[in-house]
């Protein structure tokens, strides 16, 4: 007698889940995003802020749709193309600040990004843009570069041209001339390629001062000063708001408190009147300006949901990113006004 019963009520259990899964995968293939989705990268690194921020959004926006979402570090040019080509949504776009410095700056590649695509919600920041100098090096704070600058003595900075690597390198060349007017040239650009590139620069004694990020360089301040690699932090580009909110450990072994010492208003890069320069490199989604506009409020819904249940912040600040959630709308204004700022800094050099 209980055998049939228990043979019944497991075959009831599996119809139930059956049917579950069956109403779970409908709800997936009834939305406006569908099949496998593509999330194309403005870098060819796996390594990288970029692709360890967009993986953490993509795998929890995979899990709450129910859909197969991969990562794609395929650089900026390419990433561009692909969603060029691409009005379905199933190739979708995540980069930062660069996506529209690029454009200021004149890089090839770069258009407008608020007149050829759709902004999408941001979803993160990294607060560790950096610029380091070796450990023995006479710069113990970065006036003595301004300084330096100012009083005719050639500094060279090794960055990346066209971006977020760039954009603190202006701002500091755009200080010396309204603090030491006709001297900003004493300012000059190392232009080269990706971190290791501009480590190895520093390595050399090819330049005096590198952009990094507190993810890649913190480990080379943790040398002693009589080997060829170490390196120290002279100014973190971050609004102090912004860092106080990563995780009181900081990374590596070099704790908030410490990293905080590096930010304003400890440092300051004056704008003129009064204010001073920060910058937060912002993480947001592109989209295809063809792209069912559906399938922006899907994923604007989704991810207000995910930043809701409070678990992404968690893995966000494991990795020392800052959640930084704004949907489209919003995201959109917000980093149009963040846009005009950093334009007049690269209008007042050029």
């Amino acid at each position: 007698m209980s055998m049939p019963s228990i043979s019944k009520t497991l075959g009831t259990s599996i119809l139930m889940a059956g049917m579950a899964f069956g109403s779970a995968a409908a709800m997936a293939a009834d939305g406006p995003l569908r099949g496998n989705v593509r999330v194309v990268i403005g870098s060819t690194s796996t390594g990288g802020d970029t692709y360890q921020n967009s993986n953490i959004v993509v795998d929890a926006l995979a899990d709450h749709l129910d859909l197969n979402m991969k990562v794609d570090a395929v650089g900026a040019s390419a990433a561009f193309r692909s969603l060029d080509r691409d009005s379905r949504g199933n190739t979708l776009m995540i980069f930062h600040d660069q996506s529209y410095l690029g454009h200021l700056y004149g890089v090839e590649g770069y258009d407008d990004i608020f007149e050829k695509y759709t902004i999408g919600p941001t979803v993160a920041i990294n607060p560790g843009n950096a610029y380091l100098v070796p450990k023995d090096s006479p710069y113990k704070t970065l006036n003595d570069v301004v300084e330096a600058a100012g009083n005719g003595e050639e500094v060279r900075v090794a960055i990346q041209p066209g971006g977020v690597s760039e954009i603190g390198f202006s701002a500091l060349k755009n200080a010396i001339r309204i603090e030491h007017p006709g001297m900003e040239d004493n300012l000059v650009a190392v232009n080269t390629g990706s971190q290791a590139d501009k480590n190895q620069h520093l390595f050399d004694g090819q330049a005096d001062v590198i952009n990094g990020t507190v993810q890649a360089n913190e480990q080379y301040t943790r040398l002693p000063e009589d080997d060829q690699k170490s390196m120290r932090f002279l100014w973190l580009t971050a609004r102090q708001d912004t860092l106080k909110q990563a995780p009181e450990e900081g990374l590596g072994k070099t704790s908030r408190e410490e990293l905080l010492k590096y930010v304003e208003p400890n440092v300051n890069v004056t704008m003129g009147d009064d204010k001073n320069f920060t910058f937060d490199k912002e993480f947001f989604f592109l989209y295809n300006k063809d792209m069912d506009p559906a399938i922006v409020d899907q994923i604007d819904e989704a991810l207000t949901e995910i930043y809701e249940e409070g678990e992404i912040q968690k893995a966000q600040k494991k990795s020392f990113f800052i959640p930084n959630f704004k949907p489209s709308g919003e995201s959109e204004e917000y980093l149009k006004e963040k846009m005009s700022t950093y334009k007049d800094i690269i209008e007042n050099i050029k």
